[in-house]
């Protein structure tokens, strides 16, 4: 099985804590910056950033739907990282200021891909498939936090 990576970016005109705030904010912020393909989003413990456990079910595509489960750690500043209880998967968001009112925000997903034929077609094409979701989430959150 070989590690499958998927990153995408943004700079968003807010600060980086204002950015980093909304990310975090589980419980209120998160479920309106998802897109269509996530659905049954639900906060499960805690709710803001460290300790919050949240369930949603993500649609990458027309056949194939993950159900996560994931556990919310903070390990440093700018930092959040949820990690799949059902899964390998492990994405990690990161905000930092780049420049004057500015921040740069970047997801990273890692996950244990299949073997074989099957692993090949998830490594060629997931990556890409994820990065325009995610892009979706960070153009939400923008859409959010430039006000």
């Amino acid at each position: 099985m070989a590690q499958v990576e998927a990153t995408t970016e943004r700079i968003i005109a807010a600060d980086a804590e204002t950015v980093f705030d909304t990310l975090a904010d589980y419980s209120g912020a998160r479920a309106k910056l998802l897109p269509e393909h996530f659905s049954e989003y639900e906060v499960r413990e805690g709710g803001d950033g460290e300790g919050t456990l949240v369930h949603w079910k993500l649609q990458a595509t027309s056949k194939r739907v993950r159900d996560c489960l994931l556990e919310v750690s903070e390990p440093t500043d700018g930092q959040l990282v949820e990690k799949d209880r059902n899964s390998s998967m492990v994405t990690t968001w990161t905000v930092t200021p780049a420049g004057e009112g500015s921040s740069r925000a970047v997801v990273t997903s890692v996950w244990n891909g299949a073997g074989g034929i099957g692993g090949f077609f998830e490594r060629t094409f997931a990556p890409k498939g994820l990065a325009r979701i995610y892009d979706a989430v960070l153009a939400n959150l923008a859409a959010e936090t430039e006000k």
